[in-house]
C-alpha cells in the first residue's frame, strides 16, 4: 500500500483541496480518490484558527468514516473540540474560539450534524496508526519507540501534546522536549503538532506541520517513496509561530 500523510490542516480547506490535486487525486462524489489507490492519512488538528474548519471535518468524515478511503489520527485540537462537543467545560482559546464562532453562525440542525460527524470521526480513530506494511507510525505529536503498542494515559498525552516538561511559555503553550533527537527506531515516525518552515527529517522521523494556518504551506509525506509535496498557504504569514531546533 502507498500512503500520503497530510500535516496539520487547521481549517485550511482550500489548501487541502490544492494539496490533493497536486498529489494526483481526483474528486469523485465529493471525496478525493487517487487513481493508483493511494491512502491519505490525516495526522490530526483538522480544525481551529483557519477559515473553514467544518468543510475540513465534512471531507475527513466522508473519506475516513463513510467511504473508508482515508485514515485519521487525532491531534490535541481534535481532542479539545471533541470534549467541547460532548459538553465538557473547555476554554475557548488557542484557536478553538474560531471554530466555535464558525459553529454558532450555522443553523441549529447544521451544528448538530457537524457535531455528530466529528464525534463519529474522533471516536473511531486510533490514538496513533501503526502501518507495518511501510514500517511507519503516524502520531500527531510523535511517539517514543517504547510507547508503540501501548495506549495508556501517558502515551495519549505524549501522542497528543508531545514530550511536555510541565512548564509553559508566556502565551500558555506547554514547553516540549525535542524527543526526535533521541529516537533511534527503525520505523518512520510521521508527525506534526510543532510548526516548522520546512519538513524536518531527523533520526527516521519527519515533522510535516509546515504551518499552513500561519501562512507557510501544507505538506504531505509519501511512503514508500519517502518524498514530500507542499502547496502554498493562502493565509497571512506569521513568523513568530515557527519553531527552530538545534540539530
Amino acid at each position: 500500500m502507498k500512503y500520503d500523510f497530510i500535516g496539520d490542516i487547521h481549517g485550511c480547506y482550500e489548501e487541502l483541496c490544492d494539496l490533493f490535486q497536486h498529489l494526483g487525486y481526483e474528486k469523485t462524489d465529493e471525496i478525493y480518490i487517487h487513481p493508483d489507490g493511494r491512502i491519505p492519512v490525516f495526522i490530526g488538528d483538522l480544525t481551529d484558527r483557519g477559515p473553514d474548519s467544518f468543510s475540513v471535518i465534512k471531507l475527513a468524515y466522508e473519506m475516513v468514516v463513510r467511504h473508508e478511503k482515508a485514515k485519521y489520527v487525532p491531534g490535541n485540537h481534535c481532542d479539545k473540540l471533541y470534549r467541547y462537543f460532548r459538553g465538557n467545560n473547555v476554554k475557548l482559546m488557542h484557536g478553538l474560539e474560531t471554530t466555535v464562532a464558525e459553529l454558532k453562525d450555522l443553523p441549529s440542525k447544521e451544528q448538530q450534524k457537524i457535531a455528530r460527524m466529528f464525534i463519529a470521526l474522533y471516536t473511531k480513530a486510533p490514538l496513533y496508526l501503526h502501518l507495518k506494511d511501510v514500517q511507519a507510525v503516524a502520531a500527531h505529536a510523535g511517539i517514543k519507540e517504547s510507547y508503540i503498542g501501548r495506549s495508556d494515559k501517558k502515551v495519549k498525552s505524549f501522542v497528543l501534546y508531545g514530550d511536555t516538561t510541565g512548564e509553559f511559555h508566556p502565551d500558555g503553550r506547554p514547553v516540549r522536549r525535542d524527543w526526535a533527537q533521541k529516537y533511534h527506531g527503525s520505523y518512520w515516525i510521521v508527525y506534526g503538532h510543532t510548526p516548522v518552515k520546512e519538513p524536518r527529517f531527523l533520526n527516521h522521523t519527519v515533522n510535516i506541520d509546515t504551518g499552513c494556518v500561519f501562512g507557510n504551506k501544507l505538506t504531505a509525506f509519501r511512503l514508500p517513496e519517502e518524498t514530500t509535496i507542499s502547496v502554498p498557504s493562502r493565509q497571512a504569514y506569521d513568523e513568530t509561530r515557527f519553531n527552530s531546533f538545534p540539530e
